[in-house]
C-alpha cells in the first residue's frame, strides 16, 4: 500500500527503542515507552519545514496510529512535530 498524506499531514515510521539499557539490562516489549521518535516517511503538499527521510521528536499523544504491512505508523500535522534530530 502506497500512502500519500494530505496538506499539512506528515506520515511518519516509528523508531524502534534499543532493547537493552545503557546499563546492559535487556527491557522486555511489556516495559517499554511509546517511542516518541520517528522517520518521516511521506508529507503532504504543504509540508515546508521536514523531508522524507528525516528522523523527528513528536508529542506522545500526537495523530492517528495505524497499521500498514504489519508496520506502525503514524500519522500527524506538521504543527506538531516538536525537532528534527540532526
Amino acid at each position: 500500500m502506497n500512502l500519500k498524506p494530505l496538506k499539512d499531514r506528515v506520515l511518519i515510521s516509528y523508531v524502534e527503542e534499543a532493547e537493552v539499557s545503557a546499563g546492559g539490562i535487556y527491557i522486555p516489549d511489556a516495559a517499554k515507552e511509546k517511542p516518541q521518535r520517528g522517520r518521516v516517511e511521506a508529507v503532504g503538499g504543504d509540508v515546508a519545514e521536514v523531508k522524507v527521510g528525516d528522523e523527528i521528536l513528536f508529542g506522545k499523544y500526537t495523530g492517528d496510529k495505524f497499521k500498514v504491512n504489519n508496520r506502525d505508523m503514524l500519522v500527524i500535522k506538521e504543527e506538531d512535530i516538536l525537532a528534527v534530530v540532526a
